[in-house]
């Protein structure tokens, strides 16, 4: 956006044109703010487009990652409503790709991960070996089992990064300083963004926007198959708190409440 080289404002087919066309058009804007009606896990139909494809690995191509769902019906009018999406951030990793015109990993890894000198970030494809990863675990009934290995790689933009929790720390501190973005940039990032009727979402662009102690709180949390992560940003005093456990039952809010409580007080 800072280059020119996206205007989020633009319906997302002018960038990839293989995602059909909806009874709306869609923008990167709405998608950002998970205001663009796409479907996510259980809130709508997901219709799977069925292709023979050359490669092994397919979805390693964004694009192609589309055909898990592009075919999907919106599950509302672009817009209108925030309805969270890892879908939606899919179509928005394949807008990114057209538009910086480079494979979507190797963008996020020229302009965060180099930068920000987060060596440990990478896809979670599982037929590459991650060094030392933790092992995932789960609790069923009471009994603490080893979690399933899902295959995320179709859903890269949108869950399927894997990092240690010192790089997830590093991307915090870039978030808070100056190397990834122009203040400017971050204010409108850090912005809840408007619903009809005068309303605002508590979302602005990539993250949520609130308060705690007193002060403004940007944060996200992430949760799947074998990890619970946690990620809130307190611009207004440079200090940030980011959790990760390789158990998907933890509640890491009360850990980060408690680290606040002895940092704040």
């Amino acid at each position: 956006v800072e280059d020119d080289r996206l205007d989020l404002d633009r319906n997302v087919r002018e960038y990839v044109p293989e995602f059909p066309k909806k009874p709306q058009p869609i923008n990167a804007r709405q998608l950002l703010a998970h205001q663009g009606g796409i479907v996510h896990y259980t809130n709508g139909p997901v219709i799977r487009t069925e292709v023979e494809y050359e490669s092994e690995h397919p979805f390693e191509d964004v694009i192609l990652a589309l055909d898990t769902f592009k075919e999907s019906p919106l599950v509302a009018e672009p817009g209108t409503k925030y309805a969270y999406t890892t879908r939606g951030y899919i179509l928005l990793g394949a807008v990114v790709q057209r538009a910086g015109k480079a494979p979507y990993w190797e963008q996020v890894k020229e302009r965060i991960a180099k930068p920000l000198g987060m060596q440990s970030l990478r896809p979670d494809y599982p037929w590459t070996r991650t060094p030392e990863r933790a092992r995932g675990y789960r609790r069923v009934l009471g009994a603490i089992l080893r979690s399933t290995d899902t295959d995320v790689s179709w859903k890269l933009p949108g869950g399927g990064f894997t990092s240690n929790v010192t790089d997830l720390a590093r991307f915090a501190e870039g978030l808070l300083g100056e190397k990834l973005l122009q203040p400017r940039t971050r204010e409108r990032m850090w912005t809840r963004q408007p619903l009809p009727e005068g309303k605002t979402s508590s979302y602005g662009l990539g993250f949520f926007v609130g308060k705690a102690h007193g002060q403004r709180l940007i944060s996200h949390s992430g949760s799947q198959e074998a990890t619970r992560t946690l990620m809130r940003l307190f611009p207004d005093r440079g200090t940030a708190v980011v959790l990760m456990s390789n158990c998907e039952y933890a509640n890491l809010k009360p850990i980060a409440l408690a680290m606040e409580k002895v940092l704040f007080e």
